[in-house]
């Protein structure tokens, strides 16, 4: 298969550490006993199969009459905000323009009329550009004392006199009633609303919004409510089904379903007629329905100029209004940001041009002194247009921040945008170099506070959570737009399609966006796959880097990116495999190179290696991991909600984001952490929802960070979730090292060359296509 075991850095008959998996605490399943604190939803869960964190159990016990969806994964659910949309309205009256959205899609589906007949009406308001919220900076001068400790917003509704949230009491007494847990009472009343347990009276399946409940848990808790009243084809359960069915599908990454898979996924449940589930579901406003042009098949006839008027095949879609809502603003936006050149531009009065004009003399002067072709190339195709697509490696990162660079030197308002801390921070490095003509940074000093640091240089380089939240960037004008004339996405496949649309709304007319990434990593954490529809609607400009990435570890990575898992040189033992027979030994090993092998032989202590894995449960997964690395690294007794001053974490202030951090402290006001040198207090009740032991990651957790050393675990148990695009981003994590434990024998070059990545059902690059000229090629 290419890679060959190399054995560990160390003798392997070492025995400082137990035998056997150390399995961290897991979730109980939703169907066995109870928790006391009602579900747990995993932070930094991702949005494909491989990465989606373990359900967490919600204390209800089993007893429905419609089971989980064969084939379902039962260890996935959704983030803290998701839960069906629509589910509250099932009693309502039709209106005149849900019976016709009904009527369309049974028309289109029996033949009866053409797609295009239904589709051709005023499009659905799109959501208006993002307020500017409240902005505090802090720019002046640095503090004398360290910086107040972040505390992040809580999405929990405000407690009530007693810390309870208002409405928990008479939730409380309903869940009793059903059989349900008490202790769901919160997350209930936090979802539902102040009237949650009227609405829990009036249709009991509205508990399928709740993150963790399962549809026989729902199906249950509604026979011990309604008695002989409860049917598997009430209009209520049917209607709670489809919006639980796509946001299900939502975390694995799609905006939609076809139909025909909507129907499959309700019979799965035990809806006795999908059909009419889908058409009242249509007609309630719970669902809204779509119509997609198909492609044409590889090789078929081009259609005659006089089959024009004939009808083009077509693919009907379902979807929640929030994401359809998503990318049809993201695909007005981006084509906004396209035309924004499409016309000559007038230059001044004198033959000047404006520095931001296409014709500014200053563009081919910044191509001319570009550090590479490649680099050249990108300068002047942003100067030339308000929307490009840019991809390649982890060396083709420095062809953006040269665009900025010679943006900012040329009087313009130029930002770059990381995905995280750790990304961002390597971006003020080499933007301050960039900006210093080359002078390197010492290898240890902050790019931000060190010797060397331009604080005006390196302000410039922000995450995209920051800049949407107007904590770190340029701020906002009066209009309510961000005050920038030049932005450049790195890690855009990471972008998911409602942070891709918040952020292009966000963008005034007549700025510059470059999105660039490198399309061989995993999509998006959330919704949608927008780097890659980008790239394929090929509706602008798009610039390959021509950069390789060095060493033993690009050579490996770019291998996998086309298809083939190489043998490499690695002379320093860049790239080390490592194989075990089973998921206890892929522990031990996991953790006698963390603590011993790596540091010793390559000297890069523990603290500075990261471990990534497929997925949380399992025998070696997050879990387990972190547990038995807690146990060598930093033993306690989780005096703080399990976790000990010194403790690695993932902190996940939104789902889809994570931040790696450490935990100092706890006291009354919560768990006090250190993410990248920015103290973040969370308060106690979301601790259990927002931190868990980082010492091991996912990939999707992992993507856009990058470790001195990755060690990366394939146990032969979680081979059912490697794709090609995983293989690549958690390979591609370390940047001095790569150890690899190896269970999966054939599955991991089988997925290499033959699963490149799993698909996803998204309209952004028909939306694209459909009100986009194609771009010009040079």
């Amino acid at each position: 298969m290419g890679l060959t075991a190399g054995g560990d850095h160390s003798d392997q008959s070492s025995t400082d550490e137990a035998d056997g998996p150390v399995t961290g605490a897991q979730a109980p399943s939703a169907g066995h006993g109870g928790t006391s604190g009602g579900p747990r939803v995993d932070p930094g869960g991702a949005g494909d199969a491989e990465e989606r964190p373990a359900e967490a159990g919600t204390g209800m016990g089993p007893g429905g009459s419609a089971p989980a969806a064969p084939g379902e994964p039962g260890d996935a659910k959704a983030p803290a905000e998701a839960g069906p949309r629509g589910v509250q309205g099932g009693q309502g009256r039709r209106s005149a323009a849900a019976e016709a959205l009904a009527a369309a899609v049974r028309a289109v589906e029996s033949g009866e009329r053409s797609a295009a007949s239904f589709f051709n009406d005023a499009p659905a308001p799109r959501p208006a550009a993002p307020a500017a919220p409240a902005r505090e900076r802090a720019r002046a001068a640095a503090p004398a004392s360290a910086p107040a400790p972040v505390r992040p917003p809580s999405a929990r509704p405000a407690p009530g006199p007693g810390g309870e949230i208002p409405g928990s009491g008479d939730v409380r007494q309903v869940l009793a009633a059903g059989g349900a847990p008490e202790t769901l009472a919160g997350r209930v009343a936090e979802v539902l609303g102040e009237r949650a347990a009227e609405a829990l009276r009036e249709d009991p399946w509205q508990l399928l919004a709740v993150p963790g409940v399962r549809p026989d848990q729902a199906d249950g808790f509604a026979r011990a409510l309604l008695g002989p009243d409860c049917e598997p084809g009430d209009e209520r359960r049917a209607l709670a089904l489809t919006g639980w069915l796509l946001e299900r599908a939502a975390l694995k990454g799609h905006t939609a379903l076809e139909s025909s898979a909507l129907r499959e996924a309700l019979a799965k449940v035990s809806v006795p007629d999908p059909d009419e589930a889908l058409r009242t579901a249509i007609a309630e406003g719970v669902v809204l329905v779509f119509q997609d042009a198909l492609d044409a098949a590889p090789g078929a006839r081009p259609r005659a100029a006089e089959d024009e008027e004939a009808e083009q095949p077509v693919r009907v879609l379902l979807g929640l209004d929030r994401y359809a809502l998503a990318e049809e603003s993201l695909a007005d936006g981006l084509a906004r940001l396209a035309s924004t050149f499409a016309s000559p531009q007038g230059g001044a009065a004198d033959g000047e041009a404006p520095a931001g004009d296409p014709g500014a003399p200053g563009w081919e002067s910044a191509a001319a002194a570009a550090p590479t072709a490649s680099a050249a190339e990108l300068i002047r195709t942003a100067a030339a247009h308000g929307l490009v697509a840019h991809s390649g490696g982890e060396a083709a990162r420095a062809e953006p921040v040269a665009l900025v660079a010679a943006a900012r030197a040329m009087g313009l308002r130029a930002y770059v945008a990381a995905h995280s801390e750790d990304g961002r921070r390597r971006l003020a490095a080499s933007l301050s170099e960039a900006a210093g003509g080359g002078r390197s940074a010492a290898p240890d000093s902050d790019p931000d506070t060190g010797p060397d640091a331009d604080p005006e240089t390196a302000s410039a380089a922000v995450t995209v959570a920051g800049l949407l939240a107007d904590a770190e960037g340029p701020g906002r004008d009066e209009e309510g737009t961000l005050a920038l004339d030049l932005l450049a996405v790195l890690d855009a496949p990471q972008l998911d399609v409602e942070t891709a649309a918040m952020l292009v709304e966000s963008l005034p007319d007549g700025a510059r966006l470059v999105l660039s990434g490198d399309p061989g990593v995993l999509w998006s954490a959330g919704p949608g796959r927008v780097f890659a529809d980008l790239v394929a609607a090929r509706r602008c400009p798009q610039v390959v880097s021509r950069t390789p990435d060095p060493g033993p570890i690009g050579e490996l990575i770019s291998g996998i990116g086309i298809g083939e898992l190489n043998q490499v040189e690695a002379p320093g033992k860049e790239v080390v495999i490592v194989p075990v027979r089973d998921a206890g030994e892929a522990v031990h090993r996991t953790v006698q190179l963390v603590a011993d092998s790596v540091p010793r032989a390559i000297g890069i202590p523990a603290e500075q290696t990261q471990v990534i894995t497929p997925g949380h449960g399992g025998a070696a997964g997050t879990r387990a991991l972190n547990a038995a690395l807690k146990d060598r690294l930093n033993p306690g007794p989780g005096r703080f909600g399990g976790f000990d001053p010194g403790d690695r974490v993932a902190y996940s202030p939104a789902p889809g984001r994570t931040v790696p951090g450490t935990v100092v402290s706890a006291d009354a006001e919560g768990l006090r952490l250190d993410c990248a040198g920015t103290p973040v207090v969370v308060v106690r009740e979301e601790v259990g929802e927002l931190v868990r032991h980082g010492w091991a990651l996912t990939a999707h957790q992992a993507a856009g960070a990058r470790w001195p050393a990755a060690v990366v675990v394939l146990p032969g148990d979680a081979t059912a979730g490697l794709t090609r695009a995983w293989v690549y981003t958690a390979f591609g994590r370390g940047e001095r090292h790569l150890s690899v434990v190896h269970g999966a024998e054939s599955a991991l070059p089988k997925a290499v060359a033959e699963i490149p990545f799993k698909n996803r059902t998204t309209r952004l690059r028909a939306l694209l296509q459909a009100q986009t000229p194609t771009a010009p090629t040079d």
